[in-house]
């Protein structure tokens, strides 16, 4: 496919996500199987054009004179290439000839609105790139920065890595994968990034020796701080209460040395099932999984045995993803307010039901890929209201599991009195809230 193609199939996706309001993954999936000409690249490619559209849905609609909810696909791919991609309007119009497929080409209003339009007078939110029933809980937590936090969510993300330290460190990684031009992160000591290409194509990872052999996982550099401020205790008695498909898992086993128990458990079985593969390409032999039985009011108490015997308990609680954008852009368009809602009624639970497992002295790390305060210091607040005994470990005491490095990180993250939250823009890793509560009785 020609660029000037691949614009013209992007325009049809878009189109097609917009009309159905179905997931982008979904339409780009059925793309594919309809257009089987299509090689690996030219999938590739394309995606990268919607998703790039759709980071910047709001922004793009502004500076072509449409309304959000009212944009037409066009407007959205020639404002993202103008905004997104730094293209001036002559290099847009020439992809934009109308010879055959390619996209019609600019009219005179459209030109205009590319040589001309700003951003200057935009609102917050479409300065940000959010929805703007988001913008109120946005400026609580960030307040005049936040269409630039926004920004930041809008921009794609890097493909982290995480070196296990059971199969060697990150000297021996970093040769193995220099052919990929990995770099050390900025915060973990465990991470590397690797720089995507133009188009955002990531390399095939998978099928790396170094991965094959569970020498690296891939996991954003936010999470693999989250793990390391969760601080498990060698040889000690840890219980991930929301492990899905065990990233954290697996990173908590290794800073255990593999020593101790570590226990996984997931309330929903599909989530938990790569876990087993995982453990076995990482070496990991402290980890039990404890899969939930039976349904309803029926469903056993798997976890039962380990009521006030944990050192740990780490609660990865599901959440809206709000700091999560850069990897799923389509999401923040599809959010709505019921789901923040839904999300805090069940993040609450959770961690009323974890607070049993914690023995006294123990902690427990609650962990968010979320940016706002109602999933966030709002209910670190209202646990210890109902639960008096735990306390908020201060978080400039969090920061120095990481060492050095953890009082650069106070620096940089948005430090609050519940919690330490981590931003794109503040940290260059996904967006995550992470605090630790100890039992005192």
């Amino acid at each position: 496919m020609t660029p000037a193609a691949r614009l013209s199939a992007a325009i049809e996706v878009i189109g097609t996500i917009l009309a159905e309001r179905r997931p982008a993954a979904d339409v780009l999936k059925d793309w594919g199987r309809a257009h089987r000409f299509a090689g690996s690249g030219d999938r590739a490619a394309l995606s990268s054009l919607v998703y790039d559209a759709l980071r910047r849905r709001a922004s793009a609609a502004f500076l072509m004179g449409e309304t959000l909810g009212e944009e037409t696909p066009r407007a959205l791919i020639l404002g993202m290439l103008r905004l997104g991609r730094g293209m001036e309007a002559d290099a847009i119009a020439a992809l934009c000839d109308g010879s055959r497929f390619a996209p019609a080409p600019l009219t005179e209003a459209e030109r205009a609105r590319l040589t001309d339009a700003t951003l200057d007078d935009a609102p917050a939110h479409v300065r940000g790139d959010y929805p703007e029933w988001l913008d109120a809980p946005l400026e609580a937590v960030f307040g005049e920065a936040r269409d630039a936090e926004g920004a930041a969510l809008a921009d794609r993300a890097p493909l982290d890595l995480r070196v296990n330290s059971l199969k060697g460190g990150i000297d021996k990684a970093q040769q193995q994968l220099e052919h990929l031009s990995v770099t050390p992160g900025a915060w973990s000591p465990l991470t590397l990034r690797i720089a995507l290409e133009a188009d955002g194509k990531a390399p095939p990872l998978t099928v790396e020796p170094a991965y094959l052999k569970g020498l690296v996982e891939i996991q954003d550099e936010g999470s693999q701080i989250a793990a390391i401020l969760a601080a498990p205790p060698r040889g000690g008695q840890v219980l991930d209460i929301c492990a899905g498909g065990g990233g954290k898992t697996l990173e908590l086993a290794a800073l255990m040395d593999n020593a101790g128990q570590l226990y996984a458990y997931d309330d929903d079985l599909r989530r938990l099932a790569p876990i087993h593969e995982r453990i076995q390409r990482a070496g990991i032999h402290n980890v039990q999984v404890r899969s939930p039985k039976g349904r309803g009011p029926a469903r056993a108490d798997v976890l039962a045995d380990l009521e006030s015997r944990m050192d740990l308990v780490l609660v990865d609680a599901p959440c809206t993803g709000t700091g999560t954008w850069r990897r799923n852009p389509d999401a923040k368009w599809r959010m709505r307010p019921g789901a923040l809602a839904e999300r805090v009624k069940e993040q609450a639970e959770i961690l009323d039901d974890a607070a049993r497992f914690v023995k006294p002295g123990g902690r427990l790390a609650y962990v968010t890929c979320s940016l706002l305060d109602e999933e966030n210091v709002a209910q670190i607040r209202a646990f210890t209201a109902r639960h008096p005994a735990f306390r908020v470990i201060p978080p400039a005491e969090t920061v120095l599991a990481l060492g050095e490095r953890g009082l650069a990180l106070a620096e940089a993250a948005l430090m609050r009195p519940e919690g330490i939250l981590l931003t794109p823009r503040r940290t260059g890793t996904d967006g995550f809230f992470v605090a630790i509560m100890v039992r005192d009785a």
